[in-house]
């Protein structure tokens, strides 16, 4: 007779606060939001306007203040993950130089559309060549804003290097990407490198808070946790999924939040990780596959789940390294298109495996 693996080692998250709301909607007070009141993204409605409003970073931030109060602002490189206030950190570093002014003494370039060297050579250089005015105490530096400078070509950014050097007097430069090994490493030494990390659980759970007492929303303790959650580090992501799911639900829940954004719910990886451990092949292929069928679920957003499932069990070293090895090669496979039906059945293989494997350290 198999024995029946036990799931009780899981952590559980606590049940109590799960129906209990966080934030009542704020009907009855007129609430002043940041940003561009007009816009009907709440990305861009609450996108920082000052320093001082950026969410999380604060060693950097404070820095490049303090750069930018003492005029010795250098060129700079930002780099890290999307949704991290990169983009913020240097609007809102432009408003604080030129106030009123901003729009005249920036050169914003998303490189992913304009990305050639007759960019560089005519639109970059005609700019940073012109002569600022300024009528107050100190002439400031214009800024080029170059945003998503990994998708640059090679000779667009080897013809910036030179621009760089000539026009440092009057301009800076602010380069942002996402991938900082994309862009030369020319480039990346004519500038102030600051890496921005994914942000904390606690700088974005806070952010959402201020975004659903200014909305009024109806949030749930265990619907904001999800939104954390689901975020992965990533406020503009976390905001868009408020968005849509406060659009698809007067109440947001966990629940709610997974439905719309399309991930398995955690009791739902929790019964197909229970299938994987205990079931036959024959039955667990035949239950997961109704029940991707039955949810819309995508096999790799099941196998990144059950990952995650599989660092909190209770199993041998050796068992868990091959177990996540086996998975990490079913979700390369399938980023290249291979057929779900097989790597399915390589997942529930695996798991065979593992499970002999528990059985036989058991004994």
């Amino acid at each position: 007779m198999a024995e029946t693996i036990s799931l009780m080692d899981v952590d559980e998250p606590d049940n109590d606060t799960i129906s209990k709301p966080i934030i009542k909607p704020n009907k009855g007070k007129n609430v002043v939001v940041p940003g561009d009141g007009k816009s009907g993204l709440w990305v861009e409605k609450y996108r920082p306007q000052s320093l001082a409003d950026v969410a999380a970073h604060r060693d950097i931030i404070d820095t490049i203040d303090r750069l930018t109060s003492e005029n010795k602002l250098p060129h700079l490189l930002l780099y890290g993950p999307p949704g991290t206030g990169k983009t913020s950190t240097i609007l809102a570093v432009a408003r604080k130089l030129y106030g009123n002014q901003f729009h005249n003494m920036i050169l914003e370039l998303n490189a992913s559309d304009e990305r050639g060297i007759d960019v560089v050579r005519q639109r970059i250089q005609d700019f940073a060549s012109t002569q600022s005015f300024s009528f107050g105490s100190k002439a400031h530096v214009k800024l080029v804003l170059l945003d998503e400078a990994d998708a640059m070509t090679k000779d667009a950014q080897f013809a910036l290097r030179r621009v760089i050097e000539k026009y440092t007097k009057s301009t800076r430069f602010a380069l942002i990407c996402n991938n900082v090994n994309k862009v030369i490493s020319a480039l990346q030494s004519r500038c102030t490198r600051f890496r921005f990390a994914p942000l904390d659980s606690i700088h974005v759970n806070e952010r959402l808070k201020h975004v659903i007492e200014a909305e009024g929303l109806d949030v749930t303790e265990s619907g904001l946790a999800a939104l954390v959650r689901l975020s992965t580090g990533d406020m503009r992501k976390a905001l868009n999924i408020l968005q849509s799911t406060h659009m698809a639900s007067p109440q947001i829940t966990e629940e709610a939040v997974y439905l719309c954004t399309g991930n398995p719910l955690p009791k739902d990886i929790e019964q197909i990780s229970f299938w994987l451990l205990n079931e036959t092949f024959a039955t667990s292929f035949s239950r997961i596959s109704e029940i991707k069928t039955r949810k819309g679920l995508a096999l790799v957003d099941i196998i990144r789940e059950v990952t995650m499932f599989v660092f909190r069990i209770k199993m041998p070293a050796d068992v868990r390294v091959q177990l996540i090895n086996d998975m990490a090669d079913i979700e390369y496979r399938l980023s290249f298109g291979c057929s779900d039906k097989l790597q399915l059945g390589s997942l529930i293989a695996s798991f065979t495996k593992a499970r002999s494997a528990l059985v036989a350290a058991a004994k």
